[in-house]
């Protein structure tokens, strides 16, 4: 979730933002300050696809941690998400775990409810490149007994290489259990001190995606764009909002 990451093709292994509680939640380690925001993601061709998600991170003597909502779908089938997490910075590496309470509703088939636990690493190894990794659902937790349904495991890894002060590219490969592994790149340019562009791409399945980034103040603005055959366009919108920044020791 977050418009940064979906812009850039969903590469969002080494990112650190207030949206690692719904990403690599090893990223919040490196946020500073106490943050909201707030994304809604569409798809016009099929609004019954549309979810959204808000997020509120705050740092504390000893790390940082976060608390995100999450929602997809209508009132004939939807999930939710209620998830919390922990970062903090050990020398170049930073480590995070997070809790998910995950609930299914279906017409006619009643809840289905589940806990899982997830968990993510980034290394800084110089200040120009950092390696990152997650992965969601460790535990694998069932949501059905009768035919031992469970929610699937998702690992994820990649690289982010700086190329200039102002240019980042990010390259991430996600393999969910039971499916071949997907190849996500992305590109941030920052063109401005208070604007950026962003773009990516997919393989396995395939897609374009584009977006940028405005921060006015303390508000932040991102939007992106998403482009897949299969499904069509999606479009995201999030504004963030920083409260106050951690005191320095």
């Amino acid at each position: 979730m977050g418009s940064r990451a979906t812009a850039m093709g969903y590469a969002s292994s080494c990112l650190s933002d207030e949206w690692s509680v719904f990403n690599n939640i090893a990223g919040i380690a490196k946020v500073n300050s106490m943050t909201g925001a707030f994304t809604y993601d569409t798809q016009p061709t099929f609004k019954p696809f549309n979810k959204a998600a808000a997020v509120f991170v705050f740092p504390i003597k000893f790390g940082v941690t976060g608390i995100g909502l999450y929602r997809f779908g209508d009132d004939l089938y939807n999930e939710q998400v209620l998830t919390t997490g922990f970062g903090n910075t050990f020398g170049i590496a930073s480590l995070g775990v997070k809790i998910n309470y995950i609930q299914y509703n279906a017409e006619g088939f009643g809840r289905k409810d589940a806990l899982s636990v997830s968990f993510g690493g980034i290394a800084e190894l110089t200040p120009s490149l950092l390696v990152g990794a997650h992965i969601v659902n460790i535990n694998q937790p069932r949501v059905s007994s009768q035919d031992d349904e469970r929610i699937p495991t998702i690992l994820s890894a990649g690289i982010s290489i700086k190329l200039s002060d102002k240019a980042m590219l990010a390259i991430e490969v996600e393999k969910d259990l039971d499916y071949k592994p997907t190849i996500k790149s992305g590109l941030e340019y920052q063109a401005h001190k208070k604007f950026c562009v962003r773009t990516g791409f997919n393989l396995q399945p395939g897609g374009g995606f584009f977006g940028f980034g405005f921060k006015p103040g303390k508000f932040t603005i991102d939007c992106s764009y998403h482009y897949r055959q299969e499904i069509g366009n999606r479009s995201q919108a999030t504004v963030g909002y920083t409260f106050r920044r951690k005191e320095q020791k």
